[in-house]
């Protein structure tokens, strides 16, 4: 441990340094660093286990960049991963390592890359820390621009899972066209358009699964989706149309079903003059698409499929966040609307006032394609106005109404339904310090019942913040099987200090069990409880 930790420093030292050294007009190097650490501790009330002395996730990356040619790697420290990390991510090593080649409009790239193409329904490979996903490919990337507006991509390689290189190969190829480029009077009347097609196939290796002891799947090679889009902006107007299908494709995601998949998505927006819509649906079928047939979980996915929710930052807002269905199939629709009342109006007051309400409705798909199925797997209602009563304080309050069906997104639990209530106010205390403060409270029958949280935060720009926050179960202590979890709090401070592109916080408190996500994709995190050091470095 101590000569693993004593690499890091010297690897980040060594970066440092390099940062600081006049690279001439060819060649600037750039990173970042970015370190987090557990001091875990036992508690029994909450759940959170010890494993180990010191849990830490450590990456560091390093991207050099000249006229022609520009490099990057990646390193990884897991060795004695966080929690929640411990079964598939512990090692260290160099996982990521890329060079890119450019030549006019064209470029070349061999080694670790990330694509989308357009949504992401066919071809999404990207990295979130906080879920633990890093889908890159190894392989080769073509950028080609042989006219104005147009690009063309083709791509191969295989896909990161983990440590391992093991999946399926991923070949693709996508062309996308602004048409406006073309035609001048399109631009004079501010309107763009642009088309795009994709084509992704996946390659693996037949294997022995067996519906029952005498009968083996025959499971195809080669699995082939392609994508079809289109996108019109007209003034203050947007609209976007996508369509993706996919061919057979049995899995353990699909109970090695072998249906075609498909998904259809519309999405169209309107923004001017301080009011905002936004109006959306989604179709999906059986889009659950990974380099290996036979993985769970959020590895080794191809594609993703955007969730149509809103995603909370409020603690107790996003308590039951929602999770893309990719297998099961989903109606997703999401409306939002955004009006800033003026200042000096009655309702703007001395200095405006802004009101949002977004609403989500995700249900359950029938064969007939625009027939509703007969589950609700989420919905979603929210108000949030915020205005500025005096040049000091600033008040954002929020309203949410939920539907989680439990048992769908987790496999048990029924509906639940709750009222989530947000006030957060900020005061400038003096021209450097500021205060903010926050009480949420979420009522519910359901699941563990109540939930109460409150947060005070200073802030002493430009180096330091202070921050105590207590999320409490207040629950029905009389609810039969829900019980034993009730009345625990989940208490947090920290401390953090920034100072040039350098930033440390140290904390110590519980963390609740549960799930983490961002864009429809979620990861289980365990309780955690303990002391917390996190290192963040840009150079």
């Amino acid at each position: 441990m101590k000569r693993h930790l004593l690499y890091i420093v010297g690897l980040c030292g060594t970066l440092a340094a390099a940062a600081q050294q006049p690279q001439g007009d060819e060649a600037k190097v750039s990173g970042s660093v970015q370190s987090d650490w557990l001091l875990p501790q036992s508690d029994d009330a909450i759940g959170a286990e010890k494993r180990g002395d010191v849990n830490t996730n450590t990456y560091v990356d390093v991207l050099v960049q000249s006229k022609y040619v520009d490099g990057g790697a990646r390193f990884e420290y897991l060795q004695h991963p966080l929690p929640g990390f411990e079964n598939d991510f512990e090692g260290c090593g160099l996982p990521n390592v890329w060079l890119k080649g450019r030549l006019g409009n064209n470029e070349l790239t061999v080694g670790t890359f990330y694509e989308q193409f357009g949504s992401g329904f066919i071809l999404r490979t990207y990295e979130e820390r906080s879920l633990g996903i890093d889908n890159s490919l190894l392989g080769g990337r073509l950028v080609v621009r042989p006219l104005k507006g147009v690009t063309l991509k083709v791509l191969s390689g295989l896909q990161r899972r983990y440590w391992q290189w093991d999946g399926g190969t991923v070949t693709g190829a996508d062309a996308e066209v602004n048409i406006d480029e073309w035609w001048p009077a399109m631009q004079r009347h501010d309107t763009r358009l642009s088309v795009g097609a994709s084509w992704v196939n996946k390659y693996e290796q037949d294997e022995d699964i067996f519906a029952d002891p005498t009968h083996r799947y025959n499971l195809p090679r080669y699995v082939n989706a392609w994508d079809v889009r289109a996108t019109l902006h007209h003034g203050p107007w947007s609209v976007t149309g996508e369509y993706a299908q996919k061919t057979q494709d049995p899995s353990f995601d699909n109970q090695y079903s072998y249906r075609k998949g498909h998904v259809a998505m519309l999405s169209t927006s309107y923004s001017k003059r301080g009011l905002s819509v936004l109006l959306q649906a989604k179709r999906s079928d059986n889009m659950a698409w990974r380099s290996q047939r036979r993985l769970s979980g959020t590895s080794a996915f191809i594609n993703h499929l955007p969730a149509f929710t809103l995603d909370h930052t409020y603690a107790l807002a996003a308590l039951y966040p929602y999770a893309t269905q990719l297998a099961k199939g989903e109606w997703a629709y999401q409306a939002e609307v955004g009006y800033n009342f003026k200042r000096k109006t009655a309702l703007g007051g001395r200095y405006g006032m802004n009101v949002k309400v977004n609403y989500s409705y995700v249900r359950a798909i029938q064969d007939a394609w625009f027939k509703w199925g007969h589950d609700t797997y989420y919905q979603d209602l929210n108000v949030q106005l915020t205005r500025r009563f005096t040049r000091d304080f600033k008040l954002n309050l929020m309203y949410m109404n939920q539907r989680y069906n439990k048992t769908v997104i987790e496999g048990e639990g029924g509906m639940i339904h709750s009222n989530i209530f947000v006030a957060d106010g900020m005061v400038q205390l003096a021209r450097k310090t500021t205060l903010r403060c926050e009480l949420q409270y979420l009522q519910t029958k359901q699941d563990q019942g109540d939930w109460l949280y409150g947060l005070v935060e200073l802030s002493v720009a430009p180096h330091w913040m202070v921050t105590l926050s207590d999320m409490w179960n207040a629950g029905d202590s009389d609810m039969e099987h829900y019980s034993e979890n009730t009345h625990y709090h989940y208490y947090q401070g920290l401390v953090t200090y920034n100072t040039g592109a350098h930033r440390i916080q140290l904390g110590y408190g519980r963390t609740r069990a549960g799930y983490n996500c961002s864009g429809g994709v979620c990861r289980y995190v365990p309780a955690t409880k303990g002391v917390t050091l996190s290192y963040n470095y840009n150079f």
